[in-house]
């Protein structure tokens, strides 16, 4: 039978196959797959009456919870596009992005952490937004009365999202996926990640960004998991949440994983293996570098490559990346003598387009999308990722990848994370390091470690400890802040 490829397919599906399975769970509320067809017929329906249709661009601006799930859905089966925006966006951000990608309609929250959006946006069918006719609150979408027709053919190559990204600096650029694209990328690493029907799922991310979006909700849906979620995780709520809604897998980013198990009291019980493994109990855990790093993008839906998330990889391709999913080519474009180069990608599951570009501008001509990160490619087909093009740096005429000193310092004990660039100084570039770690860490012991596992011009000269992750400068997409991360590193106290 053919894997349904559209969001009001996949939807009507679920709600026939597992009816009152919960489909996402916030700790106010719980939604069925059956409810969740049904409210989003009606809710769509009432978007139709409202002068909402196929193509139309509607942008989200609301934290994570049960609700999101419903309007993007509602919005998403009638073929309009939805274009989730980061409660983070600042309002000059929050313009560009609506002006970037064309946004007509716009449902918010009036407020979120301090930021009061309403009072953020210009007066309708203004010049500095063009495109923007209406703005509803969530609160008013949610009360519609349904409206009475839902018909509207979608189809795989019809456009489903927009989602913003960035490189380490620059303006974020609106990245297009269709139906199928998305429902595509998301089959083709649920075995990797080991989310099936049977799944109960926590990520901390925010449902704009692609990890909670295509991780999350798109995962969920086309799995037919379960999906557990919060608007804003704090470590104590987020255990309790853990525990009542018996959540088997946590994926995510590692060091959220592991400030969470700072509060962990006793292993969580239902966590399975697959997890992010500083929450597994030991047993559980693998040796340093044998499982891979899934690995993706923005443009790529999420995860491209990867492998079992519970099996350790051969001894050849420890500290990889994985192998490129089915139906993801990968090349290495001008690799140097190690075989290092620019990937790119090619396939039914990468991105459209992005916004405002021609496909000129996007694409090769033989249809790759150059990632601009930097890898090589085994003899067996793994992928080791290098960094970024534009973090690649030289050290007095030798080259540092930064994620190489960054896994190097992650291997020390009492080292949660850490981010690595280049500091501009009077004696030339200089690397520096803005760790993670705990108290008793000094930079003493970790220049001596560090030596031990890095060619020496490799070794950081310059530091700065910090107790807790969020102290990592980032941009409203999530991505390290590489600028405002030099400018704190070039006047260091060297623990702050």
């Amino acid at each position: 039978m053919t894997e349904a490829q559209t969001m009001p397919d996949v939807v009507t599906a679920n709600a026939a196959r597992y009816r009152d399975k919960p489909v996402v769970i916030d700790p106010a509320s719980t939604l069925s797959h059956d409810e969740l067809d049904a409210s989003t017929r009606a809710l769509s329906a009432a978007l139709l009456a409202r002068g909402v249709g196929k193509g139309s661009r509607v942008g989200l601006l609301a934290p994570n919870s049960v609700d999101w799930v419903r309007i993007a859905v509602a919005v998403t089966r009638i073929g309009a596009v939805l274009v989730p925006l980061s409660t983070l966006f600042r309002p000059g951000e929050l313009h560009a992005a609506l002006r970037t990608a064309a946004v007509r309609f716009l449902i918010t929250v009036p407020e979120f952490r301090g930021n009061r959006f309403l009072d953020e946006l210009p007066s309708l069918r203004s010049p500095e937004l063009p495109a923007l006719q209406t703005v509803w609150t969530v609160e008013q979408v949610l009360d519609w009365p349904p409206g009475t027709s839902t018909h509207c053919h979608v189809r795989p190559s019809d456009p489903l999202v927009v989602l913003f990204t960035s490189g380490s600096s620059g303006p974020p650029k609106g990245v297009i996926h269709s139906h199928g694209s998305a429902f595509g990328a998301v089959r083709a690493g649920l075995t990797a990640r080991r989310i099936d029907a049977g799944s109960r799922l926590y990520l901390p991310m925010p449902f704009f960004w692609v990890g909670g979006f295509g991780g999350g909700i798109m995962s969920a849906l086309a799995a037919g998991a379960t999906l557990v979620t919060e608007a804003i995780p704090e470590p104590a709520a987020t255990v309790e949440l853990l525990r009542r809604e018996r959540v088997t897998l946590f994926r995510g980013w590692p060091d959220q994983a592991e400030r969470l198990a700072q509060y962990l009291d006793a292993p969580l019980p239902d966590l399975r293996d697959g997890s992010l493994e500083a929450l597994l109990p030991p047993e559980l855990r693998s040796r340093p570098g044998a499982r891979a790093n899934l690995f993706g993008m923005t443009e790529t839906f999420g995860p491209y490559c990867g492998y079992p998330a519970d099996t350790d990889m051969p001894e050849s391709a420890w500290g990889s990346c994985g192998k490129p999913f089915p139906g993801m080519d990968v090349r290495i474009a001008e690799p140097d003598s190690d075989g290092v180069g620019v990937i790119q990608v090619r396939g039914p599951h990468t991105l459209r387009g992005i916004c405002r570009r021609s496909r000129e501008e996007v694409f090769t001509a033989d249809g790759f999308y150059s990632t601009g990160d930097l890898g090589h490619l085994d003899g067996d087909g793994f992928l080791f990722y290098h960094g970024r093009v534009d973090d690649m740096f030289k050290i007095k005429g030798a080259t540092v990848y930064p994620s190489e000193v960054v896994d190097a310092l992650r291997a020390i004990p009492g080292v949660q994370t850490a981010v690595v660039t280049n500091v501009p100084g009077p004696g030339g570039e200089a690397v520096g390091a803005l760790v993670v770690c705990n108290a008793a860490v000094t930079v003493g012991q970790l220049h001596a470690a560090a030596r031990k596992r890095l060619s020496a011009f490799k070794v950081p000269t310059v530091w700065s400890l910090i107790r807790d992750a969020d102290g990592i400068p980032r941009g409203a997409t999530g991505k390290v802040d590489v600028i405002r991360l030099r400018h704190l590193l070039a006047t260091p106290d060297l623990e702050k």
